[in-house]
């Protein structure tokens, strides 16, 4: 078996472990209400950074291009309430005619 193999194999093992944890720990009881709270939070602030990252990261700098106006005609789609698919063709087609323009 190869290095590769080996850590899928082990990441494999670990996430099936970390999955495990939370209804071996619980026995069947809820979880308690401020943690659930954060719980509900996290997606979210999860998504958030994520987006970011990929909008204004270039290897280790910040970097500001046609991708911010992407995300920003994105938030404008979001906030006239159009559907999800609407929202990522209108940020697909602002990146993709702002870096024809520039």
């Amino acid at each position: 078996m190869s290095g590769v193999w080996l850590t899928v194999a082990v990441v494999g093992v670990g996430t099936a472990a970390i999955k495990a944890l939370g209804p071996v720990a619980l026995g069947g009881r809820p979880l308690p209400e401020r943690l659930t709270n954060v719980v509900s939070l996290l997606a979210p602030a999860l998504l958030s950074a994520l987006v970011a990252v990929q909008a204004l990261g270039s290897e280790r700098s910040i970097v500001l291009d046609e991708r911010l106006l992407g995300l920003a005609a994105a938030g404008v789609a979001l906030w006239l309430k159009a559907p999800l698919l609407v929202v990522v063709i209108v940020a697909a087609a602002v990146t993709a005619i702002s870096r024809l323009v520039v």
